[in-house]
């Protein structure tokens, strides 16, 4: 993202009272830092259920009273509303974001996921927000072959998280058409980068194959490796939801969030090898995953249309920093972090 005082965004969001939900969480704790820097007031609301909150605990050392943090779940209605005081713009991020986890545990999913939006949104309506932006998903797109995913396919979700996220979108559009909250969906596309979970049951793959390459281990690919996402670089979601929170065109519709290319699973595992200086390992392959779909790339046209986006990170890029991050962490704690994802 560009130097706050070179960024076009700055005066929108210099003094903004701002709320961020999930924000303690990995792209909740990016956007967070990048809204501090552009001189935004900011509340986060996490109630560190999958991370431990040291990088928001870093930043309210950084930034003194421009950060408030409130310990608490988006279904506690006393914190929520104590979250949503004076908020101007409202991002919510908070979710459980993962599909095998929603397999496991489909009506806790729900609950956070789409009851858990309908509170936001209420509350943000009550405090008065003028913006309500939603970190969406690809996943709303489930196994339809046709590509590249453009927002007027037909939705058809896989599994409970997609279910609970494309419910998220619908009442985004609901409240913007009934209540007047101006509203925005932003359907993310496999997002990566610094900070990212490692190390668990549910990681992410580009961390996931990260952490294995660097302790000399076989990663793991789910499937024949021939799979394809369009990974995307943290960088640019962060800088796609800024700009959805100040553009003018917001009536809850969904807007694909992305780089808009299309990468196999088997070519992001070389890519890293490589970077790694570690081509020597061969990964495990295991059965695909339940609900997983084999092939997903965005059309970023509508993206650029109404928000002026344009990705500033490259997938090389991205990749670079990432490993870097990680390798960080390894000579720092001599082990790879585990920890990062945004909470309910």
């Amino acid at each position: 993202m560009p130097a706050a005082d070179a960024n076009p965004l700055t005066p929108f969001y210099a003094k903004r009272r701002v709320t961020v939900t999930g924000g303690a969480g990995f792209i909740g704790g990016h956007l967070t830092e990048a809204l501090l820097l552009l001189g935004a007031t900011v509340t986060v609301i996490d109630d560190l259920s999958n991370n431990d909150g040291a990088h928001i605990t870093a930043l309210a050392e950084t930034y003194g009273g421009q950060l408030r943090f409130i310990y608490g779940s988006i279904l506690d209605p006393t914190a929520l509303a104590e979250s949503m005081t004076g908020a101007q713009t409202v991002f919510h991020l908070a979710a459980m974001n993962s599909v095998p986890r929603s397999i496991d545990e489909p009506e806790r999913t729900f609950e956070v996921n789409a009851t858990g939006t309908v509170r936001v949104a209420e509350v943000a309506r009550r405090a008065k927000a003028t913006r309500l932006v939603y970190a969406a998903s690809s996943s709303a797109y489930g196994d339809d072959p046709a590509l590249p995913k453009v927002e007027s396919m037909l939705p058809k979700p896989l599994s409970p998280y997609a279910a609970s996220k494309l419910a998220g979108e619908s009442v985004v559009r609901a409240w913007a058409h009934s209540y007047g909250l101006s509203g925005i969906s932003l359907r993310y596309f496999n997002v990566f980068g610094p900070r990212q979970l490692a190390g668990d049951a549910y990681a992410a793959v580009v961390s996931a194959f990260i952490t294995k390459l660097q302790a000399a281990k076989r990663p793991t690919i789910h499937g024949d490796g021939t799979q394809t996402r369009d990974f995307t670089p943290v960088a640019n979601v962060v800088h796609a939801t800024l700009l959805a929170g100040a553009t003018e065109s917001a009536d809850g519709q969904p807007v694909n969030i992305a780089l808009g290319r299309q990468t196999t699973v088997r070519n992001l595992f070389d890519t890293l090898a490589r970077l790694i200086a570690r081509t020597d390992i061969e990964p495990l392959y295991t059965p695909a995953r339940k609900a997983d779909v084999p092939h997903s790339v965005a059309n970023t046209a509508l993206s650029e249309k109404l928000l002026g986006f344009k990705p500033i990170k490259t997938l090389e890029d991205g990749l670079a920093d990432t490993v870097a991050w990680f390798a960080r962490q390894r000579e720092e704690f001599d082990e790879p972090v585990a920890k990062g994802v945004t909470g309910a």
